[in-house]
C-alpha cells in the first residue's frame, strides 16, 4: 500500500511535479505543511483534540518525536473538532499545546479528518487501508517509502508498544 510518497519520489522527482494535494496540510503557524519535505523519512499522522481524554497524549508524541527526530521521525498533531472536543481557534490550539505540553512538533490547522469534508490524506488512508478515525488520537504510520506502515486507535500509546517497535523498524 503506497500513498503520497510513490507520487512524490517517483513523478515528482523525475518529471518535476508537485506534490499531490493529499501530500499538503494547512500549517497552523500558517502557509503549509507538505509532506513532500519529508521524503525517505517516516511520518506518523495523528488526530488531536485538546479536551479529550486522551488529550495527555500530547506529551507522549512529543516524547516520541524528541526520541527519534534526530534519526528522521516527523510527527504531525492535526487537531480537528470532528468529535467537537477542539479549541474553538488554531490559535487557541497552538497556545495550549504550547503552554501545556511544551509541544515543538509540527501541527496543521484545524483539519477534518472523517466524514465528506476529510482532508484528501485522511480520504486516501481509508481508501487504500479502510482505516478512518473513529475518536480523537487515532495514529497513521508512514514510511520512508511512502507505504502505511501501521494505524492504531486513541487507546495505543505513541511512546510504547506496538508504534515505538514500528518507528524503529521504520527508521533501519
Amino acid at each position: 500500500m503506497r500513498i503520497l510518497y510513490t507520487l512524490i519520489l517517483g513523478l515528482w522527482a523525475t518529471a518535476g511535479w508537485s506534490a499531490p494535494n493529499t501530500a499538503v496540510f494547512p500549517s497552523i503557524d500558517g502557509g503549509t505543511i507538505d509532506l513532500q519535505a519529508f521524503a525517505g523519512q517516516p511520518v506518523l499522522v495523528v488526530n488531536t483534540a485538546s479536551q479529550c481524554a486522551f488529550t495527555r497524549q500530547y506529551a507522549d508524541l512529543q516524547a516520541l518525536y524528541d526520541r527519534y527526530r534526530d534519526r528522521g521521525l516527523v510527527v504531525i498533531a492535526v487537531p480537528s473538532d470532528d468529535f467537537n472536543q477542539e479549541l474553538g481557534t488554531a490559535a487557541e490550539v497552538k497556545d495550549f499545546c504550547e503552554i501545556n505540553y511544551d509541544l515543538d512538533l509540527p501541527m496543521t490547522d484545524l483539519t477534518h479528518v472523517r466524514g465528506s469534508k476529510a482532508h484528501a490524506f485522511f480520504q486516501d488512508v481509508k481508501a487504500q487501508t479502510g482505516f478512518v478515525p473513529r475518536w480523537n488520537f487515532n495514529k497513521v504510520l508512514i514510511g520512508p517509502e511512502g507505504d502505511i506502515l501501521g494505524t492504531w486507535g486513541s487507546a495505543a500509546r505513541p511512546d510504547s508498544g506496538a508504534i515505538p517497535r514500528a518507528v524503529e523498524a521504520a527508521l533501519e
